[in-house]
């Protein structure tokens, strides 16, 4: 059946946005990058290469620029927590018309910086499971065998949300759309604090972190249950978390991680911080976590 050809803004075209950049220009959608200057003139003049044992190796022209210019559907946000503030410039709201903003960030109080500044009922919070790197200006690495979306947005259109998640589906991620956002960013969270917070203080891979540091894993997972439990009044599962972790590749390492050794700005607030500041909302105790963000902080990250 033939899908609705859309205009998709990516902001920040580097692993992720890069992959997906690709993967939806290659079925036949509008693509307009947001970069710099000379990674806009790179994805003009070469596209975006793919090597994917998932998706197959391609290039895919793509349009690409330093700001957006005119209304797309959906703008895609793919840069990191620690240079939003500056990203954004290339998204001026005018521009944005009735486009959905669709944040894949790590963390959980982004989405209420994005409804301060564009239209609240527009904002789509979406988690993005994936390993895929950028290993030059639109030359994009992806390694997992897997790559899967969640969509949300609470007061969002669902058949918006609805044609973004068939067009993701049909370009290639797995991509479902859930109802309750705050559920949905705080099980990427649950996930992810733990696992980054842990991998870069000790600078290990989860294998080792799951094995030598056994003890604080599991009561860091605990206290990101409880946190998550209290926030959304959903369930946690401490032990379903920690399968999980156990299910992962020894190698697995955590972007955060990546950063600290490549030297460069950790997202420590928007997870560690993040889950501080929810916890202490909700009288939660994570005295774990709260000792590895400052130890984090002390080492100069």
């Amino acid at each position: 059946m033939a899908h609705e050809e859309l205009t998709v803004a990516v902001l920040g075209p580097g692993g992720t946005g890069g992959l997906l950049a690709g993967l939806l220009a290659r079925a036949g959608h509008r693509v307009i990058c947001l970069a710099g200057e000379d990674t806009a003139a790179t994805l003009r003049t070469a596209g975006i290469q793919v090597r994917s044992g998932t998706f197959g190796d391609f290039t895919a022209s793509v349009e690409a620029d330093t700001e957006l210019r005119e209304p797309v559907d959906a703008c895609v946000i793919a840069v990191k927590h620690t240079s939003l503030d500056a990203a954004l410039d290339r998204v001026p709201p005018a521009a944005l018309g009735d486009g959905l903003v669709v944040p894949l960030l790590n963390g959980v109080e982004h989405p209420a910086t994005l409804r301060a500044r564009y239209r609240p009922d527009r904002v789509a919070p979406a988690v993005i499971r994936v390993e895929s790197t950028r290993v030059a200006p639109g030359v994009i690495e992806h390694g997992s065998p897997f790559a899967e979306v969640d969509l949300t947005g609470d007061g969002v259109p669902r058949e918006r949300l609805d044609a973004l998640a068939e067009a993701l589906t049909a370009a290639g991620p797995t991509t479902r759309v859930l109802d309750d956002e705050s559920a949905a960013l705080w099980a990427k969270m649950s996930f992810l604090a733990p696992l980054a917070l842990l991998t870069t203080r000790y600078g290990l891979p989860l294998g080792d972190v799951r094995t030598r540091h056994r003890e604080e894993l599991t009561t860091l997972v605990e206290e990101t249950a409880a946190v998550s439990s209290a926030v959304t009044g959903g369930p946690a599962d401490p032990a379903q978390a920690l399968a999980r972790y156990d299910g992962f590749p020894p190698q697995t390492r955590s972007s955060m991680q990546r950063d600290a050794e490549a030297s460069r700005p950790l997202e420590l607030d928007a997870i560690g911080g993040a889950l501080l500041r929810a916890a202490e909302r909700h009288g939660v105790k994570t005295p774990v976590a709260a000792r590895l963000v400052r130890e984090l902080g002390d080492a100069g990250h």
